[in-house]
């Protein structure tokens, strides 16, 4: 990347990114959001897609969310499909920041259904952000797919993802709900209830939906 001797202060910034100290990549980052420069978009997708801390990663969304659509767009949906989760987990991330309606097409099933959970994760919140109008209920029919899958964390974020949606959901939670596997069941039931019931916990949610599959409800 070239950058002209008048911007002094991107290259500077440009070599903090790569800095061994989080601190100096957060000031890196929030100097490169601050004074957005397309030319330094490469640079901060790049570092965002191998940055290990998430307070820095936080600050490269923010910065890129700072930049131009028509420079940032195309880079991260290239990055939707990279090999690297972090990489495709945190271009999705920066897409929901963005809320651009035209990444919807990179919101694929392959990614909804990402063997990584955090990258599945992602997707969720992004695919939420950015479903055309009149497409709710296949995506929560898509999003159904998964219920059950991973640990509390990722339960929540496709609760929360389905909740989201709102009645176009509950269809696909009704099918759910009779699955044969009682760990799925259980997520259905809990999320029908956090639909009905915004205010109702999670882990409470999920603690009663267990009592009705015990009871042989559900099914």
């Amino acid at each position: 990347m070239t950058i002209t001797e008048q911007d002094p202060a991107a290259p500077r910034a440009l070599r903090g990114l790569a800095d061994g100290r989080a601190s100096v990549r957060l000031r890196a980052a929030l100097e490169l959001g601050t004074t957005p420069d397309p030319r330094c978009v490469d640079a901060l997708v790049e570092r965002s897609s191998t940055e290990p801390e998430f307070f820095v990663r936080d600050m490269l969304t923010w910065a890129l969310t700072r930049h131009p659509v028509a420079t940032t767009l195309p880079r991260l949906l290239r990055e939707t499909r990279s090999e690297r989760p972090r990489a495709r987990s945190q271009a999705l991330h920066t897409l929901s920041k963005i809320g651009d309606r035209r990444a919807w097409p990179a919101i694929t099933p392959t990614l909804l259904c990402d063997t990584d959970d955090e990258v599945a994760r992602s997707a969720w919140r992004a695919a939420v952000v950015l479903v055309p109008e009149g497409e709710e209920a296949a995506l929560a029919t898509a999003l159904a797919t998964q219920l059950g899958r991973g640990g509390r964390e990722t339960r929540l974020s496709l609760s929360r993802a389905l909740t989201a949606l709102g009645e176009v959901s509950v269809p696909s939670l009704h099918e759910a709900a009779t699955a044969p596997e009682p760990h799925v069941r259980t997520h259905a039931l809990a999320t029908e209830r956090l639909l009905r019931d915004p205010d109702v916990g999670f882990g409470y949610a999920i603690e009663e939906a267990k009592r009705v599959v015990a009871l042989g409800g559900g099914g």
